[in-house]
């Protein structure tokens, strides 16, 4: 059978009895199995996901499928993970056993021991000086990172935000998320860097009246026909070639030549080249936001 996250005593005494094994979390199984242990367990995970599947768009062209979830609908889902809500009931459960060096690198402590220590202990990823720093966990790939008189710190510095907690404090970030959900902060939901079908965009830099992305776009990608009502946008292509409708007019761009966007115009970026297509966009306006934006034809069927 199966236990999820047995308390410190059972975990103690199962260690003790030597014929228990560590679950890595994979699971292989047919689906019409799979569907019925759900239904048979979870029947209300199963009903209440399969109505969001019903209720979700799904988006495909020549190189991609995507499915957007529905938002409303799958607030409905009960929060609970398959250990608890099948695996743990299920009598149809058997197990492989294998001695893999498996590690669920589910915290930040599990990420610093994948690094080999230095002589003071500190594991480092990425440019840090130190001065009588020991024990420390440091993840920084974009900035360099100092360390003076501290012992026992975790320091994890990305685009989106900086972590610095004691090491055996770090399990309790999720509690620094839970806060920002509550103040309705947008970082709990949205990173700098974000995904779309056609590519990615990543925020550099953003103000009240502008903001500086990197745009990346695939090849034989394209984005949307589109206008917005409240930003004007500059382009300047960094690599690769780019085709640009722009207010009804059809121009080639290459590196390191720019052209611009007025409000209101219908435009759309497509790259025709072999190779991503990367350019640096200016936008300027009175909004800026990510829903300023009207769509006339879209490859991926997106409203």
């Amino acid at each position: 059978r199966f236990v999820e996250k047995p308390n410190a005593e059972k975990a103690q005494e199962y260690l003790q009895a030597g014929n228990y094994f560590w679950n890595s979390g994979m699971f292989c199984m047919r689906v019409k199995d799979g569907l019925r242990e759900f239904d048979l367990h979870a029947s209300e995970v199963l009903k209440n996901a399969e109505a969001c599947l019903k209720k979700s768009k799904t988006f495909e062209s020549n190189t991609s499928v995507r499915v957007e979830i529905d938002a409303d609908s799958f607030n409905h889902v009960p929060d609970i993970s398959i250990d608890y809500a099948v695996m743990e009931k299920s009598k149809q459960v058997a197990i492989v056993s294998c001695d893999m060096g498996w590690s669920d690198i589910g915290s930040w402590n599990a990420m610093g021991n994948l690094i080999p220590p230095d002589k003071s202990g500190n594991r480092f990823n990425g440019e840090v000086y130190t001065h009588n720093a020991t024990n420390c966990h440091v993840h920084s790939m974009n900035r360099v990172v100092g360390l003076v008189g501290v012992d026992g710190l975790v320091v994890i510095d990305t685009p989106d935000a900086l972590l610095i907690s004691s090491k055996d404090q770090v399990q309790n970030v999720k509690n620094i998320v839970t806060q920002l959900k509550l103040s309705g902060h947008n970082s709990h939901h949205t990173h700098l860097e974000t995904s779309r079908p056609w590519g990615s965009f990543t925020v550099l830099e953003e103000s009240d009246h502008y903001k500086i992305k990197t745009i990346v776009v695939k090849p034989n990608a394209s984005l949307s026909l589109q206008s917005h009502q409240h930003r004007s946008e500059h382009w300047v292509v960094v690599s690769g070639s780019a085709k640009i409708h722009n207010d009804g007019a059809d121009i080639i761009l290459n590196k390191n030549e720019s052209t611009y966007i007025s409000a209101g115009h219908k435009h759309r970026l497509q790259n025709i080249g072999n190779e991503d297509l990367v350019l640096i966009e200016v936008q300027s306006g009175d909004y800026l936001g990510e829903d300023d934006i009207v769509r006339y034809d879209d490859l991926y069927n997106r409203d």
